[in-house]
C-alpha cells in the first residue's frame, strides 16, 4: 500500500499537509501510550476516544477537508468533495467525529485495542506492550486518515487550502500555489 506522500503524486501542497499532520498525530500517538501505560482498565481506551475526536478534526483541517472548511464551499464543489469521499470509502473526510464512527475506527484496530486491553494485567511488562500498542493503534488510524484525505483532495483534482495562515504563508513561497488557489476560488 502506498505511503501518504506516494499518494501526493509529488504536490507541494499536499506533502506540505501531510508532514504537519504527521506531526500531530505523533504528538497524539505519545498521550495515547502514555494514557494506555496507566494500570487501570478503560482509562485508554476514553483517552483514545477523546484524543481521535480532536485529531481527526485537527487532520481534515490540515487539508481543508474540516466539516466547517467544506460547509463554506459553493454547493458544487461541496457535492464533489462529499462524492469523492464516498467513492473513496474516506468515513471520516468532511464529517463530524461521533460516537458510532469513534466505534467503527475501534473495529478497525480491534485486534490491538483487545490486546491493549489483556497486556495491562500484566505488571511493568505489560504497561509497556500496552503502551506501545497504544502508539501503534493511534498512528495507524491517524495514517489512514491522512491517506483518506490525501485521495479525496487528489480526486477532485483540485489543491483544498491549508487551513491555517501560518501553513498557507509557508506555502505563498511556491508561485504555482498561489495560482492554483486563485484557480480554486474562481470556480
Amino acid at each position: 500500500m502506498p505511503s501518504a506522500i506516494e499518494l501526493a503524486q509529488g504536490d507541494p501542497a499536499l506533502i506540505a499537509a501531510v508532514q504537519r499532520s504527521r506531526k500531530l498525530i505523533t504528538r497524539k500517538a505519545l498521550m495515547s501510550a502514555a494514557a494506555s501505560a496507566v494500570p487501570l482498565p478503560g482509562v485508554d481506551w476514553m483517552a483514545d476516544a477523546a484524543l481521535l475526536s480532536r485529531l481527526v478534526p485537527q487532520i481534515s483541517e490540515e487539508f481543508g477537508l474540516s466539516l466547517t472548511q467544506i460547509e463554506q464551499l459553493a454547493p458544487q464543489k461541496r457535492e464533489r468533495i462529499q462524492k469523492a469521499a464516498t467513492t473513496l470509502g474516506a468515513l471520516l473526510v468532511g464529517r463530524l467525529v461521533t460516537r458510532d464512527l469513534l466505534i467503527t475506527l475501534a473495529k478497525h484496530a480491534g485486534l490491538r485495542l483487545t490486546t491493549k486491553q489483556a497486556t495491562k494485567y500484566v505488571p511493568f511488562a505489560g504497561q509497556m506492550v500496552s503502551a506501545a500498542l497504544g502508539y501503534a493503534a493511534l498512528r495507524a488510524l491517524g495514517e489512514q486518515h491522512i491517506k483518506d484525505c490525501v485521495k479525496v483532495a487528489r480526486s477532485v483534482q483540485m489543491v483544498l487550502p491549508g487551513p491555517t495562515q501560518t501553513a498557507i504563508a509557508n506555502e505563498v513561497k511556491r508561485p504555482n500555489f498561489l495560482k492554483r488557489l486563485q484557480d480554486f476560488r474562481r470556480k
